[in-house]
């Protein structure tokens, strides 16, 4: 049984998979997703000589938790940040918001959801709402998972 789809107001999820740094593993994982109409949106990939931290957004995430689950990678589950930009949003102007309300943040990347066909970055802060609100403020637009999703 396939699980819902996301929500209009439910946070950008993001998976954490922790892997053995060998070749072919990010490939596996892709794979898997894109075997069953899972698309990567955006990746980051923190290693060490032995082991791997995927970090991924996919369109679909309730198909790519119950993936992961099915076929054993070990994984964290966060909610992110998610911010549009475009010609008019410059990435400077979204980090002096953050800077000037004091948020620090832990890392970021980008995206581009092919629904929007505009770039967004999410970002993981240590507070998600007081960041959203400060960005919200500034005339930001914070993305949904299901601003992102198909």
């Amino acid at each position: 049984m396939k699980a819902a789809k996301a929500r209009p107001s439910d946070a950008v999820k993001q998976f954490s998979v922790f892997a053995a740094n060998r070749l072919g593993r990010l490939h596996d994982l892709i794979q898997l997703f894109s075997n069953h109409s899972v698309h990567a949106l955006g990746l980051t990939v923190v290693d060490s000589t032995e082991s791997s931290i995927i970090r991924i957004v996919v369109d679909d995430p309730d198909t790519g938790r119950e993936l992961l689950k099915e076929h054993g990678f070990a994984f964290a589950e966060t909610d992110l940040l998610c911010v549009e930009l475009d010609a008019a949003t410059r990435l400077n102007e979204v980090m002096s918001a953050l800077l000037e309300a004091e948020l620090n943040i832990n890392y970021l990347y980008s995206l581009i959801p092919p629904s929007l066909g505009k770039a967004a970055l999410v970002i993981s802060m240590e507070d998600n709402e007081v960041a959203e609100k400060i960005l919200a403020q500034r005339s930001f637009r914070v993305l949904r998972q299901g601003d992102i999703s198909r």
